[in-house]
């Protein structure tokens, strides 16, 4: 792929005189094209690390960045994607590489540590964690596949990220040693910044019959960015909407879901245990480290805050004083260390059983679903309280706490998250019944 320097970049603003919003879209969708970079990233420094002395140095490297990506937080929302000085600190500092094998220069981690460092980036910035969030689980996914498809996205660049977005939302036609594909996958995190493209598609006969669900992995140079990312938040993650026109794509790109689901990866490096990790619960979990860190920012900023502000309408110079206002506290702080519990320990349980060289069973794995959406509805509630105690002027422009919000919400609503849903996936596997819900557990 051709690539653009900081100079030259295209970012959505610059399609008019002002700003792009909604209403423009009547006029057709821009046209926009990822910025990607291949010169190396050397992580020899923390390469021989390993588990927790691993996490500890990346997460310490995270930390590093969260005063820059707090600067280019505003930046990041008017331009609705990630700055290229954050998406570049973050590749610098092998940030990307949370998922990717050994084998070609990565640090395969495991599931725990790309979830703090998700969370300690969304301190900085919501939108640049989400970013780097979901091109580290496209790179896992990657891992999951045959090594023909692995030597293609990796094999001469080492530094190839991968956008993805599940739906099965195009055409395919099966040809002659693969398939041609027209559609388009909406929600794209991360594709401004991508290399690959890695999206799901219907698996057709001669016939055009469906057979299967398959996921794809396609260039992106042969595909376009369409320009609907209008959002109230997350507004800085850039997810517009990939577009394919009659692509090619050879048989040993794609892959079928259902194996993927029952803990059956193609890979033939089976000693690699991370991508052996359970499917859906890696895909559904790695989601909240952005909400956690979201979380965590906003109490640390109404701490902060408490001591300098009074509570209008009252006796009480600051709010530290008043017994509501701690109260509050309280029961931020534990929702806050609920939704990390939740969290940490379903990804604890993923790696532990990958490690062992074992699969969740069915409730297992709906117990993480089921953590995952409790993790989330605790963070939610936590800023919903924070709010309320820090109060209206946590909706002021120039505070953090309104963007923190939106982002919160947001992005705690993506379809796989959902509370409920994981709520009756749960439910029904404790009754002993494995249906009719959905396949993606």
């Amino acid at each position: 792929m051709a690539q653009a320097s900081a100079q030259t970049i295209e970012r959505p603003s610059d399609r008019r005189d002002n700003p792009r919003s909604a209403s423009d879209y009547t006029a057709g969708p821009a046209l926009l094209r990822p910025v990607t970079q291949s010169s190396s990233v050397d992580v020899s420094e923390i390469a021989h690390l390993r588990g927790v002395e691993l996490r500890q140095a990346l997460v310490a490297r995270a930390a590093r960045l969260v005063p820059l990506l707090e600067t280019n937080a505003a930046e990041t929302e008017t331009d609705r994607r990630v700055v290229e000085e954050n998406i570049e600190a973050v590749r610098a500092a092998g940030l990307f590489k949370l998922l990717v094998p050994r084998r070609f220069g990565g640090l395969e981690t495991d599931i725990r540590t790309q979830m703090e460092v998700s969370r300690e980036l969304a301190r900085g910035c919501g939108a640049t964690s989400w970013v780097t969030t979901l091109m580290n689980i496209c790179s896992w996914f990657v891992g999951l596949a045959p090594d023909r498809l692995q030597q293609d996205v990796w094999g001469e660049n080492p530094e190839a990220r991968i956008a993805g977005v599940f739906a099965p939302s195009a055409r395919s036609r099966r040809v002659d040693g693969g398939f041609v594909v027209t559609g388009k996958w909406a929600w794209a995190s991360g594709s401004l910044h991508a290399d690959w493209a890695f999206v799901g598609l219907p698996i057709v006969d001669e016939a055009g019959d469906e057979v299967d669900q398959g996921f794809a992995v396609i260039p992106m140079a042969e595909v376009t960015i369409e320009d609907t990312w209008f959002v109230v938040g997350m507004k800085g993650s850039g997810s517009n909407t990939i577009v394919a026109d009659e692509v090619f794509i050879p048989d040993h790109r794609i892959m079928s879901v259902p194996p993927l689901i029952r803990g059956e990866p193609p890979t033939p490096y089976k000693e690699e245990t991370l991508y052996q990790s359970a499917f859906i619960p890696v895909a559904a979990l790695a989601l909240m480290g952005p909400q956690l860190g979201l979380c965590a920012k906003a109490f640390e900023f109404v701490i902060d805050k408490a001591p300098k502000r009074a509570i209008a309408y009252t006796f009480y110079k600051t709010q530290t004083e008043s017994p509501s206002f701690q109260l509050a506290i309280a029961q931020a702080a534990t929702l806050a260390d609920t939704a990390h519990l939740f969290a940490y320990r379903a990804a604890d349980a993923i790696d532990a059983t990958a490690k062992a060289g074992e699969k969740q069973t069915y409730l297992e794995r709906t117990r993480v679903r089921m953590d995952t959406g409790t993790a989330i509805k605790a963070a939610r509630d936590a800023v919903d309280v924070l709010i309320s105690a820090h109060g209206a002027g946590s909706f002021a422009e120039v505070s953090p706490m309104q963007r923190i919000w939106r982002d919160l919400e947001t992005a705690g609503r993506h379809a796989v998250l959902s509370p409920s849903i994981a709520a009756e996936l749960y439910g029904r596997a404790l009754l002993g019944i494995e249906e009719g819900v959905t396949a993606l557990v």
